[in-house]
């Protein structure tokens, strides 16, 4: 029996995860802070004969965390996976109220890298596992404000952890989906590709670990212009940001 924690499982690309991946052989752990929400997607992978577990967690809380751990530890002594995917989005700017900036900081970087020191060690007496961290194509290209600012922190630690955890059995991998139709692009949710192009690759990931995946792939090529000439992007990006930021609710 394979255990693996999902983070942001009640809606989203968290709960297309879960559900993609709560098939017979797998306990799924599933954290997020909307209980209800949480335990409906614990029922529907119940419901097609997966196990899961839902663990009401705010990510924010250190202690929250080392619980979570302590759960899935408890169902089988070991964790085989790990899918950091919860996270905050924000106005796209710098001018960002302080509580709103250190929840963004906390959930999207801090949590991951909690839970990765939390599941390493005993990975590695199991002598294996995946960690799959959810970045953002913004990660690549700066244009979110402190939202970019977390998801190329969280780019530079998992290439970090990738580098060091080689030769040990546990993977690595890093995941950087463009626009997806979920709650954080509400508006635009008819015209985007729904949250299982993502849940696909995550499955991909922990079966076969690789160094980056990016969905949909046609984002490369935005990002490595954005790379190539980056005044391009200043050009195409100048001045618009702030003004975006101010017209969402």
């Amino acid at each position: 029996m394979r255990v693996i924690i999902v983070t942001g499982a009640s809606s989203g690309i968290g709960r297309a995860t879960a559900l993609r991946l709560g098939r017979p052989g797998t306990t799924l752990v599933l954290a997020a802070r909307r209980a209800d929400e949480l335990a409906a997607v614990a029922a529907a992978i119940e419901t097609h004969g997966g196990a899961a577990l839902a663990v009401p967690t705010d990510l924010r809380e250190p202690d929250a965390i080392e619980a979570l751990v302590r759960q899935a530890l408890a169902v089988t002594g070991t964790i085989g996976g790990l899918v950091n995917n919860a996270g905050l989005s924000g106005p796209e700017t710098v001018l960002l109220d302080d509580p709103s900036l250190t929840a963004m900081v906390d959930v999207n970087l801090l949590a991951p890298i909690r839970l990765m020191r939390a599941v390493v060690p005993p990975m590695r007496a199991a002598g294996g596992g995946a960690i799959v961290n959810i970045g953002s194509v913004a990660g690549e290209i700066g244009i979110g404000g402190v939202y970019s600012a977390t998801k190329f922190a969280l780019r530079g630690m998992t290439d970090s952890v990738r580098r060091e955890l080689a030769g040990t059995g546990i993977g690595v991998t890093l995941i950087e989906p463009g626009r997806i139709g979920t709650e954080m692009n509400a508006r635009h949710a008819g015209r985007l590709p729904g949250p299982e192009i993502v849940a696909a690759s995550v499955e991909r990931a922990l079966r076969r670990p690789r160094r980056r995946i990016v969905v949909p792939r046609r984002y490369r090529i935005a990002m490595a212009a954005s790379a190539a000439l980056p005044w391009v992007t200043d050009r195409a990006f100048a001045g618009k940001a702030a003004p975006r930021s101010q017209d969402r609710p």
